[in-house]
């Protein structure tokens, strides 16, 4: 693996993570959450920090570029929406590779939770990054997409391999597998949930994930199966519809 991964666990429910190509050493933030964490770590680490990768403008992966970009000189990549907040080098689109030393990654447009929200996926090591689209047992609120394009853009991730291995951007899991209990007693469901709980209860995170694993215990990806008993529904899209507002209203 060219790759290698870090999380930082901060403010109340984030992760920082940090991203090393082993060839150069050169490393990449994902989202700046809390500058003080990210640099605080890449130098406890020794990581030679040299990119930013935003995957989309909220203040909790964006708020912490200009204090990272003066501290290392770091080149800042993300949509073009993060400059409503922070500085940004250059805006990326579908399919444009980033590099990080003698790594490559490929840019994923997943609007939804934000309009311009983007994923960075890496072939070679199968990892993916995905912000606040695809959470471990959820997804992100539709804060400024529509039912439709966050549904596009789950699917979008769903297609990549299922052994890729997925770094979502906070820990969520716990309430995720609470509302997944709600609507489903899949003996596999059940049994992701137990152990999220464990993990949990011992102060260990539960990210990252994997594809498989989503498309096996994911209520958003498994829309269609629960939907029916939330109300009708047309389309895969309208099934997700039915479950993402099922959340919203949730209070477990």
């Amino acid at each position: 693996m060219a790759l290698e991964v870090r999380l930082i666990p901060c403010l109340s429910d984030n992760y920082a993570i940090l991203v090393r190509d082993q060839m150069t050493g050169e490393t990449a933030a994902i989202d700046t959450p809390d500058a003080d964490a990210i640099l605080k770590a890449a130098q406890g680490l020794g990581w030679r920090l040299t990119r930013v990768f935003n995957t989309h403008w909220h203040p909790d992966h964006a708020g912490g570029n200009a204090a990272v970009k003066a501290a290392t000189g770091a080149v800042i990549y993300g949509p073009s929406e993060v400059t409503r907040i922070a500085p940004l080098d250059h805006a990326v689109e579908e399919g444009q590779v980033v590099e990080l030393g003698a790594s490559k990654l490929t840019v994923l447009e997943t609007p939804g939770h934000t309009n311009g929200h983007v994923c960075f996926y890496s072939s070679e090591d199968r990892m993916a990054f995905v912000g606040d689209t695809l959470f471990a047992l959820g997804c992100g609120r539709l804060f400024e997409g529509t039912a439709q394009t966050m549904w596009t853009s789950l699917s979008k991730l769903a297609a990549l391999p299922d052994e890729t291995i997925v770094y979502c951007a906070h820990e969520y899991t716990a309430s995720n597998a609470r509302f997944a209990l709600s609507l489903d007693q899949d003996p596999a469901v059940t049994a992701r949930c137990q152990e999220v709980f464990d993990r949990r209860a011992m102060g260990a995170p539960t990210v990252p994930t994997t594809i498989g694993l989503e498309k096996a215990t994911n209520p958003f990806l498994r829309a269609a199966r629960l939907a029916p008993s939330l109300g009708s529904f047309t389309s895969p899209a309208e099934a997700f519809a039915l479950v993402r507002g099922a959340k919203d209203a949730f209070k477990g």
